[in-house]
C-alpha cells in the first residue's frame, strides 16, 4: 500500500457533524436579548421539529394556492413546488426564532433557494420573512457578520471574495464523511474514495469507522485510492465515517512531472471528442486561431459561462457532456464536462477532480454536497478552472479561470475509474459520494460532509 494508511476502526463520533445556520452564513447568530436562565429551562427545538415547521408551512400554503407555493419576486408571481430542504442549514436563532433554507421549482424548471425565518414552538411556527437567495445557484446576496454577531444582507455586488465562497492563501478544517447504509437483503459492496495529500493538500486520516470487511485498491490510471467495502445484512443501518484533518493551500496555475499528458486528450464514457464539440470549440475560438491553448481555453471557458445555465434539471449530475450540450443545464459536473470534451477536440489537455467546497464565510456545519472542477494543460503548466463557480459569481470569473481556493477538499481524480473489483456497471463514473450495489442493484447510502474549521 503506498500511502501506508493505518486504518482502524472507533466510536460513533457522536456530536462531531455540526450544523449550520444559513445557505450562506456561520452559526451562532443571536438576534434577540434574552435572560440565559430562562433560555436554558426552555427546550430547544430540534432540526427534525424545525424541518417539520417549514415543510408543514409550505404545504398549508400549496393547499391554499390550487398546490403551488406563491411567492413575489420582483412584481411577479412564481408558483413553486418544493424540491427539497436544506436540512444541513436548518437552525436555531433564539429560543424561538429558526432559520430554514429550501430549494423550490417552478414550472419551466427553474429553481429558487429561499430563505425563511420562523418563530414558535413545535407544532406551532409562523414564518415572518421570506427572501429569495438564488436562482439557479446564482446568488442575489450574501452574508456578512457584524460586530454584534448578528449578520445582515450584502448585496453580491458589494461583497468579498470570501463572502462569495473564496479562501485565498491557506484554510485549515476537520472535514467528515459520513455515509448510513440502506436495508441490504443479502451480501452487497460499497466503493468510496480516500482523499489523499499532494503538492496542495496535507490529509491526516484521524479517525475511521467501516462496517464489513474492508480492504483497499488504487485505480490503474489516476492513482485514487479507494476503500472497498464487503457488506452483508448484518451491516444494515451502519454508518460509514472518516475524519479528515485537511490543511490546503490555494491552487495556482503549476507545472507537472508526468509525461503522459497526451492521455489527457482521449474520449470518456461520458466525454465525446471530435464531431460536434469540435465544432462548437473552433467556432468558441474563432479569429483567436493562432493564439494558442492558453487564450483557446478561456474562449471556451467563456462560451460555456455565456451559454449554460446552472440548473438541476433532467439527468443532471451525470456529467455527461453530450447533456451539457443539448441542454445547455446542468450542474458542475456537466459544466466542466462540457468544457474537457471541447478543449480536448481542439488539442488542450484537460482532466477531472471531485470534491467539496468548503464554506468560506462560517467555521462549521453542514456542506450541500460535492463539488467538481476541471484543470487544462497550456504554456507547459496545469491551469485550474472553476467554471461553474465562475458562472454563478461573475464578479469571480476571472477568479476561478486559473485558481481554485483554499477552502476545498479533493477526495478524487479522474473519469472511468478502472479497479480489479468493479461495480457491475463496469468503469467507475467518479467517486465522491459512496457507490453501493448488492446483487448488481444499485442501492443508495444516505451521504454527507461536514467541517469543523481549525483556527
Amino acid at each position: 500500500m503506498k500511502k501506508n494508511i493505518r486504518l482502524f476502526h472507533t466510536i460513533t463520533l457522536v456530536g462531531l457533524i455540526l450544523i449550520s445556520f444559513s445557505c450562506q452564513k456561520p452559526s451562532n447568530q443571536n438576534t434577540e436579548t434574552t435572560d440565559q436562565t430562562a433560555v436554558e429551562t426552555k427546550k430547544k427545538v430540534s432540526i427534525a421539529e424545525i424541518e417539520e415547521g417549514i415543510k408543514q408551512y409550505i404545504e398549508q400554503e400549496k393547499e391554499a394556492n390550487k398546490g403551488f407555493f406563491l411567492v413575489n419576486d420582483q412584481e411577479k408571481e412564481l408558483r413553486l413546488k418544493l424540491v427539497r430542504v436544506h436540512t444541513e442549514y436548518l437552525s436555531n436563532l433564539g429560543p424561538n426564532r429558526h432559520f430554514a433554507c429550501v430549494d423550490l421549482a417552478d414550472e419551466k424548471g427553474d429553481v429558487y433557494d429561499v430563505d425563511f425565518f420562523l418563530e414558535g414552538e413545535p407544532g406551532n411556527m409562523k414564518v415572518t420573512e421570506t427572501s429569495l437567495h438564488k436562482l439557479n445557484g446564482k446568488p442575489r446576496y450574501s452574508w456578512k457578520q457584524l460586530v454584534d454577531k448578528t449578520w445582515k444582507r450584502v448585496p453580491v455586488e458589494q461583497s468579498s471574495n470570501e463572502l462569495l465562497g473564496v479562501k485565498e492563501g491557506t484554510d485549515s478544517f476537520e472535514f467528515f464523511y459520513t455515509a448510513v447504509l440502506p436495508k441490504i437483503s443479502s451480501k452487497a459492496r460499497v466503493w468510496l474514495p480516500l482523499a489523499q495529500s499532494d503538492d496542495f493538500q496535507k490529509i491526516t486520516v484521524k479517525t475511521v469507522n467501516f462496517p464489513g470487511k474492508q480492504s483497499l485498491e488504487e485505480d490503474e490510471m489516476f492513482g485514487n485510492t479507494i476503500v472497498l467495502l464487503d457488506v452483508d445484512a448484518s451491516n444494515s443501518g451502519e454508518v460509514i465515517e472518516i475524519v479528515y484533518e485537511v490543511n490546503r493551500r490555494e491552487k495556482t496555475p503549476y507545472n507537472s512531472n508526468e509525461e503522459e499528458i497526451n492521455r489527457y486528450l482521449e474520449p470518456n464514457l461520458l466525454l465525446p471528442v471530435g464531431g460536434r464539440f469540435k465544432e462548437i470549440a473552433q467556432e468558441a475560438i474563432k479569429g483567436k486561431e493562432t493564439d494558442g491553448a492558453l487564450v483557446h481555453a478561456r474562449a471556451l471557458y467563456d462560451y460555456i459561462i455565456d451559454n449554460m445555465r446552472y440548473m438541476k434539471f433532467g439527468t443532471f449530475g451525470t456529467g455527461s457532456a453530450d447533456f451539457a450540450c443539448d441542454s445547455k443545464t446542468g450542474n458542475c459536473t456537466e459544466f466542466h464536462s462540457y468544457f474537457i470534451s471541447l478543449a480536448r477536440s481542439i488539442g488542450i489537455p484537460a482532466r477531472f477532480a471531485i470534491g467539496a467546497s468548503i464554506p468560506s464565510e462560517r467555521n462549521e456545519g453542514g456542506i450541500d454536497g460535492y463539488h467538481c472542477w476541471a484543470e487544462f494543460y497550456a504554456e507547459g503548466k496545469w491551469w485550474p478552472v472553476d467554471i461553474s463557480e465562475g458562472n454563478k459569481y461573475t464578479a469571480l470569473a476571472t477568479y476561478y479561470f486559473g485558481r481554485h481556493p483554499a477552502n476545498r477538499i479533493e477526495l478524487s481524480r479522474g473519469r472511468d475509474l478502472k479497479l480489479s473489483k468493479l461495480p457491475a456497471s463496469g468503469p467507475i463514473n467518479f467517486l465522491a459520494y459512496p457507490i453501493m450495489e448488492e446483487n448488481g442493484e444499485v442501492l443508495y447510502p444516505k451521504t454527507s460532509f461536514s467541517f469543523n474549521r481549525m483556527e
